[in-house]
């Protein structure tokens, strides 16, 4: 950024029960980045210019309640919605909040979401169309209560320029040195990064999310399917198996299926099988092949391909992450 051009006004949202850890959180993020985009110039003049925004106690308009420096202007560049601690979050009783935003936006403003924010965006339309992401445990009611919006919860954050929305809690941080990155450049992310000892955007929320389908669908036969397979130890497993189980033809087996898990039965057995083997790898030192085996794969091959397609990361990889055993000897 030119020495002549003003500070870039980054807004953080704050709404009733709003993480305030993370409005926080940011505002110290952006405020290192911009003492290390000065040293790098050589200059005293700000890049970013921090400010929170609340709705006023009337509930007719949003004004601000602190800017690390002075002289915001009416609009800011970049407008953050943080996470909530209500999931989902309504911006329904204000409407000010919906229009406000969706004037930003209008103006040029960016706007961003995290976690749960993800909800309010939604609610101004902006989203509609779009990819988007939240937090893994509420994707599946972002995407009942919005479905014109494309909910990829494997992701930890979206890009799509003027909207980015990051997935889980602590995704602030992967929004706030994208965000960096962008504005200041990635030297200057990476040194935000690495004073801070956070990893740089790379991360996908896939790494972390456990599997858990949903088991309060109503459908009884489906049901008994699902529960089946959570303790089915076969090696070789068919559609025509599973829908012995429920009791009904494949067809009807297939629709109601999909339509109760949001998975075919084939997906949601793999599924299942690499959750398994997430715990092994986990808790166990037992070897890769080992674990394919356990989990009912006679081709550790084919099961590494399914474990990279499930969690982005291979088991190796993953066991280097997330073993316990890793943890201890590092401790």
């Amino acid at each position: 950024m030119a020495l002549s051009e003003p500070p870039i006004e980054i807004a953080l949202l704050i709404y009733p029960q709003v993480q305030l850890a993370a409005v926080y959180g940011l505002t110290d993020l952006f405020g290192f980045a911009d003492q290390f985009a000065r040293d790098r110039m050589a200059s005293e003049q700000p890049c970013f210019r921090i400010s929170h925004w609340n709705i006023e106690p009337a509930g007719t308009d949003l004004t601000r309640v602190y800017e690390s420096i002075p002289g915001g202007q009416a609009v800011p560049n970049v407008v953050i919605i943080p996470p909530s601690l209500k999931v989902p979050p309504t911006a329904c009783d204000f409407a000010c909040l919906l229009t406000w935003l969706r004037g930003c936006h209008e103006q040029g403003s960016t706007l961003a979401s995290v976690c749960a924010g993800a909800f309010i965006l939604a609610e101004t339309g902006l989203l509609a169309g779009r990819q988007a992401t939240t937090h893994w445990t509420c994707a599946t009611e972002l995407a009942e209560q919005f479905p014109s919006i494309n909910v990829d919860a494997g992701r930890i954050l979206i890009d799509e320029g003027d909207i980015v929305t990051a997935g889980g809690i602590m995704a602030w941080t992967d929004l706030g040195l994208r965000l960096v990155d962008r504005l200041l450049g990635p030297a200057v992310m990476m040194d935000t990064a690495k004073f801070l000892l956070i990893d740089p955007p790379g991360r996908e929320q896939r790494h972390y999310s456990a599997f858990s389908p949903p088991m309060n669908h109503g459908d009884t036969s489906i049901l008994k399917t699902q529960r089946r397979l959570q303790t089915e130890t076969v090696r070789e497993l068919a559609t025509t198996d599973m829908a012995a189980w429920a009791g009904l033809e494949v067809r009807t087996f297939l629709r109601r299926f999909q339509k109760a898990t949001g998975l075919k039965p084939i997906e949601y057995w793999q599924h299942v099988r690499i959750e398994r083997a997430r715990h092994l790898l986990e808790k166990t030192l037992e070897p890769v092949e080992k674990v394919a085996w356990d989990v009912g794969y006679e081709d550790a091959g084919s099961f590494r391909k399914v474990f990279i397609k499930i969690t982005g990361l291979t088991p190796v990889e993953y066991r280097k992450r997330f073993g316990s055993f890793q943890l201890q000897a590092a401790s």
